[in-house]
């Protein structure tokens, strides 16, 4: 079995603000396999990196991503949330994080397609993602969404590309086995730390697919999916499961 590798969930959050490039090179102060970060679209059609469905964070509650133009984002301080003694840090496009973090390690990098954006819009950020990771002849880059629309169109343009379904918490082994056997393209899934079990782990085995789970940060939560195997375990605390793993 191969070793489970350790992802940082938006970089090292717990000691930098999320999916900026302080946090991003906090996280490889460790010896992880890989960062996970998040892709939503700016008004002006720039992939950048933000998670949240709106800018809560920046006191701007109720405001989009894709209501500012990219100037505009990165003018503000995506890391004032975190602290406010920290230096300012504007959006980081995407672009910008495959150039600096491709050569260093692995990325996942899931697609944020909500339900107020117009279909074009949607498959706008999925074509530009593939356009920007380029041709794949491995998979040290992922991408994933909880919009399986969105990777059926992906697949289309990039047939080879290692795509993965999040799943909800809500989803059973019943949800994912539905979607390996209606879209066999799927690289795999990535499931909720609560929904990981020997059936779920059963499944993706038995389909030949890999498995990621989120966001494991308890010692519980670690332990259950270092034993089981997983692929990939996504963290909020990456040392802790690095640590966990060693052991």
């Amino acid at each position: 079995m191969n070793k489970t590798m350790i992802f940082a969930h938006r970089g090292a959050n717990k000691e930098a603000a999320e999916n900026t490039r302080s946090a991003f090179d906090k996280a490889l102060t460790y010896p992880i396999d890989g960062i996970e970060t998040d892709i939503q679209l700016s008004r002006d059609e720039v992939a950048v990196l933000w998670h949240d469905r709106d800018l809560k964070k920046l006191k701007l509650p109720g405001n989009h991503i894709d209501d500012y133009d990219y100037a505009q984002l990165q003018a503000m301080n995506f890391a004032a949330h975190f602290a406010a003694s920290v230096a300012p840090e504007g959006v980081m496009s995407l672009q910008e994080f495959i150039s600096a973090y491709r050569p260093r390690c692995r990325l996942l990098l899931e697609i944020k397609n909500r339900d107020w954006e117009m279909q074009v819009r949607q498959e706008l950020k999925v074509r530009k993602t593939l356009a920007l990771v380029g041709a794949m002849t491995d998979d040290r880059i992922i991408i994933s969404s909880f919009n399986l629309d969105s990777l059926i169109y992906a697949h289309r343009f990039a047939e080879q590309f290692p795509l993965v379904l999040n799943l909800e918490p809500e989803h059973t082994v019943r949800d994912a086995q539905r979607a390996l056997d209606e879209q066999p393209f799927l690289y795999g899934v990535c499931v909720h730390i609560s929904t990981l079990d020997v059936d779920m782990m059963k499944l993706v085995r038995e389909r030949g697919k890999r498995i990621a789970v989120y966001t494991c940060d308890t010692d519980a939560e670690i332990a259950r999916a270092l034993a089981l195997g997983v692929d990939v375990l996504i963290s909020d605390v990456p040392q802790k499961a690095l640590q966990m793993r060693g052991k």
